[in-house]
């Protein structure tokens, strides 16, 4: 299963990446990156898996720290996406967190490869490229925190450790991309709906009714 395939259900996979080849050397490297390890990658074997030249990498790409930043930017991006638009809904405490819940599990599972880039490379970024994704996901962690504040503020949850829970919350569904396989008993909807019950139960929210 490849970077593509598992995101078929998106009109197009990485479609704000142009052009085209560009689009397919990125999509090369979250297959490499995820099979291989960023260190164990050569700037070959991504061009390589593109059915490029190396030498047609650097037009579009300097290094393979860029190529592995624009990975994780937009990775990033979108998982900040989907958490603040659901702390920023409409609806009771746990309402929103259960579909902060639900929608980022269901991402991560369902774009497992490139999730595991994105969540398990920061490392190997530059200084400053780091710092610019570590702002990112204080922002994710600032999202989630609010949700859990204006619950405890509402008597929905009983949470003493914000702060805590909100990095148990987070690690649960970024732990997702590292387990998760497409071929197994679950889908991402159904891994989504678990979890979303599970980090309720953690809160002391009752689940809302089916």
């Amino acid at each position: 299963m490849g970077a593509a395939d598992e995101m078929a259900g998106d009109e197009k996979p990485w479609g704000e990446v142009t052009p085209e080849a560009a689009r397919r050397l990125l999509l090369a490297a979250v297959e490499a990156f995820a099979e291989r390890g960023y260190h164990a990658t050569t700037t070959r074997d991504i061009a390589g898996r593109a059915g490029m030249s190396p030498a047609a990498l650097y037009i579009h790409y300097k290094t393979k720290e860029e190529l592995l930043h624009r990975i994780s930017r937009i990775g990033h991006d979108k998982a900040l996406e989907i958490l603040e638009t659901a702390a920023g809904a409409d609806g009771t405490a746990a309402e929103r967190l259960t579909d902060a819940v639900r929608s980022f599990v269901r991402w991560h599972a369902g774009h497992h490869m490139t999730a595991r880039v994105v969540q398990y490379e920061l490392d190997a970024l530059g200084d400053e490229h780091r710092a610019e994704i570590v702002e990112l996901r204080r922002r994710s962690d600032a999202a989630v925190r609010r949700i859990l504040n204006e619950g405890v503020a509402a008597g929905e949850f009983d949470v003493p450790d914000v702060p805590g829970t909100t990095l148990a919350v987070l690690s649960l569904c970024i732990d997702v991309a590292r387990w998760f396989n497409a071929q197994g008993r679950r889908t991402p909807d159904e891994v989504g709906a678990l979890y979303a019950d599970l980090v309720l139960r953690m809160v002391g929210a009752q689940p809302p009714a089916k």
